[in-house]
């Protein structure tokens, strides 16, 4: 038996060690977390997105045609938003949205109720589609705005919530005139 073959358990222990080490080493360092820039509940995000749209009055409002076979669902999301079921109106949002996927509308509803729910990167994504497919000026321009806002605030991101704030203002067409 030469000297190589012999068991020596501190090389055993040795080894064990610089691998328990480098695994240590090589863990990346957990990502700075940046403190939210408001302590709104969910519900008060929401109010104030769909505050912000306004009523539309005295300016120039597209609305696309609303598709018939979604309407029941859509009312009966809105009742279950009202008595606090999220996940059944976000059902019977994604319900819809298999019927008209591209519906602007429908995609800021659902963007809503994922803030309610916390999950702000799904609220993020449907509202930046719901921006893309829709009028892009009055209240569902203001909606998209509003939402994007709230989100970069829970980010801690004030430059792209002053941004965003300031964009709203940008979504007010006046009526034009007719001659």
């Amino acid at each position: 038996m030469t000297l190589s073959t012999v068991h020596r358990p501190g090389r055993w222990a040795a080894a064990v060690l610089c691998l328990a080490l480098a695994a240590c080493a090589s863990a990346p360092p957990p990502a700075p977390t940046v403190p939210a820039l408001t302590d709104a509940s969910p519900q008060q995000m929401v109010a104030a997105i769909r505050d912000a749209a306004g009523d539309g009055e005295g300016e120039l409002a597209v609305q696309p045609l609303r598709d018939g076979r979604i309407e029941d669902l859509r009312e009966r999301a809105a009742r279950e938003e009202a008595a606090g079921d999220y996940a059944a109106a976000i059902t019977s949002l994604d319900a819809a949205l298999a019927v008209v996927p591209d519906a602007p509308g429908l995609l800021q509803e659902r963007a809503e109720l994922a803030l309610l729910q916390g999950d702000v990167a799904e609220a993020e994504r449907l509202s930046q589609r719901a921006y893309v497919l829709g009028p892009q000026v009055g209240p569902a321009c203001r909606r998209h705005w509003a939402t994007l806002e709230q989100i970069r605030l829970l980010q801690g991101d004030a430059e792209g919530a002053a941004q965003a704030r300031a964009q709203i203002g940008g979504c007010r067409v006046g009526v034009l005139d007719r001659f």
